[in-house]
């Protein structure tokens, strides 16, 4: 049985051929798909929404509200990140509230809705979060020494009938949601590009909503095959949710930037740069955030920018034909 830990668990010759293919792909496509929403401008072309010249339309809330990216039970996240939100209390002056969304669109639209100030958003829903709602990511975690980023894998478990990716054609495969990178967008561009395998033509696609209802239904063998990112994968096996030989991996992809922190454009600046010094000056050291996140090895926020460390789902969206709608 296969715990996905590394990329070094795949056979090398195997690993490198799924890795040069995605990056034939993206080299052979067209720019990607961008377009900020006509209430934001981009001046200094960074691909964000600059914040508004006019002070009147800066937001300074007495409580400033967070959100981390509904990929898991928000109730294991609000008391993982107690630690952290106190740190930007102290650091802001301000009160800082956790808001459990329940999914990636209920995320957006209270940030769109100027009700949701800091938040992380996951890899795929990054783009949409920025194109929409004036995201502007600044921080994403990584380890000691800056590496980071997770693999989509695609899973199934023991005596599933499933020896290879090709062997899911003609049955199921579960998806989480369609603004999910790894767990929809890369797989799908994947699949279609190195397998031949299409959703609807060749398989039957279901989604589950969230990476761990994926997780949980293949190891509960309620699904034959799911895509997910392997981040959240560890985290379910290191907590014990899942035991490592209730599932099997049969592909693991390149890596890609994992959830990416930041402020609703119209954040007050000052405010703006007081969330961004809470975010690089806090102490991982003995706190929840790295007992939980170290199963995945990050240990420290890096800062990081949208043009650069999303590129490669800003490509792969435009493989997707994905087009970012802000109605």
């Amino acid at each position: 049985m296969h715990r996905p830990s590394s990329s070094a668990s795949l056979p090398t010759i195997v690993r490198l051929t799924c890795r040069s293919l995605l990056g034939l792909l993206l080299l052979l496509l067209a720019g990607p798909l961008l377009a900020l929403d006509a209430r934001f401008s981009d001046a200094d072309g960074d691909l964000v929404a600059d914040a508004p010249t006019d002070s009147e339309q800066w937001l300074d809330p007495r409580t400033l509200v967070f959100a981390y990216t509904p990929v898991e039970d928000p109730s294991v996240y609000a008391e993982v990140w107690e630690g952290f939100l106190q740190h930007m209390e102290a650091v802001t002056g301000k009160r800082v509230q956790f808001f459990p969304v329940q999914s990636n669109a209920a995320q957006i639209e209270a940030m769109r809705a100027g009700r949701l100030h800091v938040s992380g958003f996951n890899t795929g829903s990054n783009p949409l979060a920025v194109n929409c709602a004036g995201f502007v990511p600044f921080a994403m975690m990584a380890s000691e020494d800056g590496s980071f980023g997770y693999e989509m894998e695609i899973i199934t478990y023991p005596g599933s009938g499933i020896d290879e990716v090709a062997d899911i054609k003609g049955g199921k495969l579960a998806f989480t949601s369609p603004t999910s990178n790894s767990g929809f967008k890369a797989p799908s561009a994947i699949l279609k590009s190195d397998f031949d395998l299409v959703a609807e033509r060749d398989f039957e696609p279901v989604f589950s909503g969230k990476h761990d209802n994926s997780i949980l239904g293949v190891a509960n063998q309620d699904y034959p095959a799911a895509a997910v990112a392997n981040s959240v994968l560890r985290r379910m096996m290191a907590r014990e949710v899942i035991e490592p030989e209730q599932v099997v991996s049969l592909y693991q992809s390149q890596t890609f930037p994992t959830t990416g922190f930041g402020v609703v454009y119209n954040l007050k600046p000052e405010l703006a740069d007081k969330v961004k010094e809470a975010f690089f000056s806090f102490p991982w050291e003995g706190s929840k955030l790295q007992e939980e996140f170290k199963q995945s090895g990050e240990a420290q926020f890096i800062p990081i920018t949208f043009k650069e460390h999303w590129d490669v789902i800003r490509k792969i969206d435009a493989a997707n034909g994905v087009s970012y709608d802000c109605k």
